[in-house]
């Protein structure tokens, strides 16, 4: 579903940034598109994964619903995982040029070759 408005998306970038910071978190890069965000993440020596995006998920969605008529949600599931120092200006490049990226491949059949890819099992 396409809940995130292009005029919406470069404020909730902003918000999620403020909101990892306020949590003490750091957003190295946000994006994304209509359907979903790429979020690369600095967590802090004390936060899992899980909670990290506990938080950014339940801050940003209460954020959005606060405009009049939003009606906001974030799907139940996420992927998540890490990155080497090495990949993280090449992470940045990618999240930076998603759209680019999205024109070629779907977010779906991109993420599916990802994991394929890394030998991660696909489920649909």
């Amino acid at each position: 579903m396409r809940s995130i408005s292009e005029k919406l998306q470069p404020k909730l970038w902003a918000y999620m940034a403020g909101i990892l910071k306020n949590h003490g978190m750091h957003a190295v890069a946000i994006g994304g598109m209509e359907d979903h965000i790429h979020a690369l993440v600095n967590l802090g020596a004390s936060l899992s994964i899980a909670k990290g995006v506990e938080i950014l998920k339940a801050n940003s969605s209460r954020w959005i619903n606060e405009h009049p008529g939003a009606r906001f949600a974030w799907q139940d599931g996420y992927f998540a995982c890490s990155v080497s120092r090495s990949q993280v200006v090449t992470v940045r490049k990618y999240i930076a040029n998603r759209r680019e990226h999205h024109k070629k491949r779907d977010f779906a059949a991109e993420l599916a070759l990802f994991l394929k890819k890394h030998g991660f099992e696909v489920r649909e």
